[in-house]
């Protein structure tokens, strides 16, 4: 990490088809209080970083049929799933939190990893961001999936823990495995996280590392 890093948030599908309304609901298998709690978090984050004059940066996804491929359209159909964040539609608005101008807004179209969006990288570059804080959904899954390539294409990490909640596993788990996988700083958002990491060869994290 160089002298000049800079740190910018960035918000992962904080929309309303995964946060709030009968479909959140009713994919959500933990306390529906806890997934607002995430949310109302994930906006109070966006506020913070927007006071220390961060990048805050929005990761949307829309899932209309058109854009998804044959794998994805064969596993909804097996499952029954229906289409989630139709583009126009209140599920695909940014729940709680609008980004205002000038704030970079990238679109997932049925995938999971932002940086598939390809201008995210070349704007980090850019901007000289080395550190990402992560917030919003689910942990599991798209915010997983951003994390492992900002990892493996050099950026630093911070998970808010208190931003964030799985899907499909249990949120101890996922982030400790964001932890020790990706090297992640898991914290909350009371712990000061747009401060950069700690360089190499000193601690960066409270969790374990394990090597591959």
């Amino acid at each position: 990490m160089t002298g000049t890093a800079r740190s910018a948030l960035l918000v992962v599908d904080l929309q309303n088809d995964f946060c709030a309304g009968p479909l959140a609901a009713a994919r959500f298998p933990g306390d529906p209080e806890r997934l607002a709690r995430v949310a109302a978090n994930s906006v109070r984050a966006v506020e913070l970083a927007r006071a220390a004059g961060l990048d805050v940066l929005f990761v949307r996804f829309l899932g209309d049929p058109v854009h998804q491929g044959p794998a994805w359209r064969r596993r909804d159909a097996a499952l029954g799933k229906r289409p989630k964040c139709l583009e126009g539609s209140w599920g695909a608005e940014f729940h709680g939190v609008r980004p205002r101008p000038g704030e970079e807004v990238f679109t997932k179209r049925a995938v999971f990893d932002a940086f598939l969006d390809e201008r995210l990288e070349p704007y980090l570059r850019r901007r000289g961001i080395e550190h990402l804080v992560l917030a919003g959904l689910f942990a599991d899954v798209c915010v997983d999936s951003t994390a492992r390539t900002a990892f493996q294409r050099g950026f630093h990490l911070t998970v808010l823990r208190d931003c964030t909640a799985a899907l499909h596993l249990a949120d101890a788990d996922i982030l400790r495995f964001m932890a020790r996988v990706y090297g992640a700083r898991v914290t909350d958002l009371a712990d000061g996280p747009f401060v950069p990491p700690s360089p190499p060869g000193l601690p960066a994290s409270s969790e374990p590392v394990a090597h591959r």
